[in-house]
Parts: structure tokens; sequence; C-alpha cells
């Protein structure tokens, strides 16, 4: 294929993501709600141990990963599944290539985030920041989708940009919480206003804002 053909695909992938940027939101809306409520439901118990004890650890940081990990495959499964029901109602194969164009684009921060932060707990035991470099990582690989994705999907992706930076200089500026004997909590709590809080926010917003003929179509 020259480099004129591989252009012009190229610009037809786009193009066609573009036009069904409405599905992709409203197919992720109920991934993000269940990772929302588990995030959440994940967070609590090791928060509110943590100030009860002063910093104590509800349990271990190989128990942090497999919990994470449980609820990133559960969230996975659930828009797989969805993608895959939509596809076979538009006729089309789950493994098109625009779902190729958008793993391409999601890959690099997503493997930099998940290999930097898994050393960070299991070798420098570090909770916090392995937190803080998920949620910039999983923000920079929802705006690499930026020219094809709808515009909701890239809000969500600078709400984590910037819930992350701030975050981290609140930890950074605040060598008491960074002292502690475990940081379990703290990392509880970023996950919990980033996977958490953002993702039923947004959620909630693409539901709300829904037509009532996307809605029908859904159902």
């Amino acid at each position: 294929m020259s480099q004129t053909q591989a252009a012009i695909e190229h610009l037809r992938v786009i193009r066609s993501l573009m036009e069904k940027a409405h599905i992709y939101r409203a197919v992720s809306a109920p991934a993000a709600l269940l990772g929302g409520v588990l995030a959440l439901g994940a967070t609590i118990w090791p928060v509110v141990h943590a100030a009860q004890t002063h910093g104590d650890a509800a349990f271990s940081n190989a128990t942090f990963l497999i919990v994470w990990h449980g609820i990133l495959a559960a969230c996975t499964i659930l828009n797989v599944a969805l993608l895959a029901r939509e596809a076979k109602r538009r006729g089309q194969s789950l493994v098109s290539d625009g779902m190729k164009m958008a793993l391409r684009a999601v890959s690099p921060p997503l493997i930099v985030g998940g290999v930097l932060a898994g050393g960070l707990v299991i070798w420098l035991q570090n909770l916090t920041l392995a937190a803080l470099i998920w949620v910039l990582c999983y923000g920079l690989a929802l705006l690499a989708t930026a020219s094809f994705s709808p515009k909701s999907i890239t809000r969500l992706g600078w709400a984590f940009v910037m819930a992350g930076l701030v975050l981290f200089l609140a930890w950074a500026a605040n060598g008491e919480v960074r002292d502690l004997r475990t940081d379990l909590g703290p990392a509880s709590l970023v996950m919990a206003l980033t996977f958490g809080l953002l993702h039923i926010v947004y959620a909630i917003a693409v539901f709300v804002s829904r037509p009532r003929g996307e809605k029908e179509a859904a159902a």
C-alpha cells in the first residue's frame, strides 16, 4: 500500500470512529459506572482504617494490586461485552480497524503506567505514587484518543490529568503523609477521588445527556 493510500485509509478509519463517537460514549458509561462504584467500595475500608489507626495498613501491598487489577478486569470484561453486543447489532466485527487504532493510541501510556506503578508497589513500597502514576497515565491514554473520540472522553481525560497533578502536588508538599508507616490510606484516597468519583460523575453525565433515540437504541 502506497503512502497516499495509507493516509486515505487512516482518514477513513478516523472518520468512521468520529461518526460512531456517540456509540462509544454510550457503551463506556456502564463500564465507567461499574468501575466507579467498585473503586469507591474498594477504598472505604483502607481509608477509614488508616484514619482510625494513624496509618496502619488494612491489607498488604500485594492485596492492593490484586484488588485493583480485579476491578480493571471486571470493567474490561463489561466494556468488551458491550462493544461486542453493539458490533453484532450493527453486523460488524469487534476487532475492527477503528478498534485497532484506538488500541494503538491508548497502549503506550497504559503500558508505561502499568510497569512504573507495578514496580513502585512491589519493590519500592510506594503505593501513593503508584496510584498517582495510574491516574496520570490513564488520563493521557484517554487524551490520546481525542482526535476520534467524543468530547466527553476528552473532558474525562483532562479531569484525570488535572486531578492527578493537583493530588501529586498535595502529596509531595505534605511530608507527614509521605512518612506514614504505610501509605495504603492516602493511595486509596487518590483512587477513590479519581477512578471512583470521576468515573461516576462521567457516567451520570452521559446517562443524563443521552438523546431519547440513543437511549432506546441502547436498550
